[in-house]
């Protein structure tokens, strides 16, 4: 008989088998990222609120490890959380609804209102599940562009600066107006989500922030973060004004040469996001600029908030997660 239980240090050597098919480097960091962070034992006894790293489950049949899900918390005064890996065996989607069901109920138990989920378009199985039996809305999508020729494109330094604390509003309620109307219900966001938390060097990831500000009014326009979760690939995600009109290819620019100071070989990557009033147009730049589209995502969320109309149309295992640095991977 098959249960689900926390995922424990001894899991190890049976874990390192199910993500075998990931390179070396990438299963290392990711087992890293999940299993040997001294304070996880503490942080499950944590509320919600005050939650900051992952939690990880494995589905366990007799003495084998079936699956794994692992969730993070999402900073937020309405206390989201994020299904960030979901490992099962192909085909075997009743283990894969087994563990979803167990963690949107545990975390909705613990208050969350919100658990998204991003799944590649490319797993319609999966996204069958999700939304037909585990009661998910499809929501829109995202998209990750490999930047291989760096922009070398010239900009002034005094539009930008360091992201300061006073800013998180400013930037939740300019990126909530640049989400498309009837998606702002289930993906608008706070304060909290882009304030640095109390333990912040913790974190599993490390991220960079700046604000894009006019440098003659002091307004501002718009924000960059930099995300990355091994230091060797960075993603940037921009946050702008829907009522002004940035050169995309300078704040790139602005952003691998922060990123130049820290490391000084890396892979560097964009976000683009069909769900706000930028989407396409940022993928219209991408495209020009000659960037490869590497991961095209569905966004799911079960979420006590509705959509305003009707959705958009849009060994042997299958996982999904976070780019980092292996990708989302379905091994045949």
């Amino acid at each position: 008989m098959s249960k689900i239980r926390k995922l424990y240090y001894f899991d190890k050597k049976k874990m390192l088998e199910m993500v075998s098919f990931l390179n070396n480097h990438s299963g290392d960091n990711y087992l890293c990222e999940i299993m040997f962070n001294p304070f996880l034992i503490l942080h499950h006894l944590l509320p919600l609120k005050f939650k900051y790293l992952p939690e990880s489950y494995v589905l366990k049949d007799k003495k084998e490890l079936k699956g794994l899900i692992t969730v993070a918390p999402i900073r937020s005064v309405q206390k989201k959380v994020e299904i960030k890996k979901l490992f099962f065996e192909e085909n075997s989607y009743e283990d894969a609804y087994d563990l979803v069901q167990y963690a949107v109920s545990k975390y909705k138990a613990m208050g969350a209102t919100s658990v998204v989920v991003k799944v590649d378009d490319y797993l319609p199985e999966l996204i069958t599940m999700f939304v037909s039996k585990c009661g998910f809305s499809q929501i829109s999508y995202e998209k990750l562009w490999r930047i291989t020729d760096f922009p070398n494109e010239n900009y002034d330094k005094k539009n930008f600066r360091y992201f300061r604390c006073t800013d998180s509003q400013t930037i939740a309620n300019i990126n909530n107006d640049s989400v498309l109307p009837h998606f702002r219900p289930l993906l608008s966001t706070d304060a909290g989500e882009y304030k640095d938390s109390l333990f912040n060097g913790l974190n599993y990831y490390s991220e960079y922030k700046y604000t894009i500000v006019d440098k003659k009014t002091k307004n501002v326009l718009g924000c960059i973060i930099i995300r990355t979760y091994d230091n060797e690939n960075y993603v940037v995600d921009i946050i702008q004004s829907e009522w002004t009109s940035l050169n995309i290819n300078s704040i790139l620019s602005f952003a691998t040469d922060k990123i130049k100071h820290r490391q000084k070989k890396f892979g560097l990557f964009v976000k683009s996001k069909r769900y706000t009033t930028f989407g396409e147009r940022y993928e219209k730049i991408f495209m020009e600029n000659g960037y490869e589209c590497i991961q095209n995502q569905l966004v799911l969320t079960n979420s006590s908030a509705k959509l305003l109309r009707a959705n958009e149309k849009t060994g042997k295992y299958t996982a999904i997660g976070d780019f980092y640095p292996s990708g989302v991977i379905s091994v045949q």
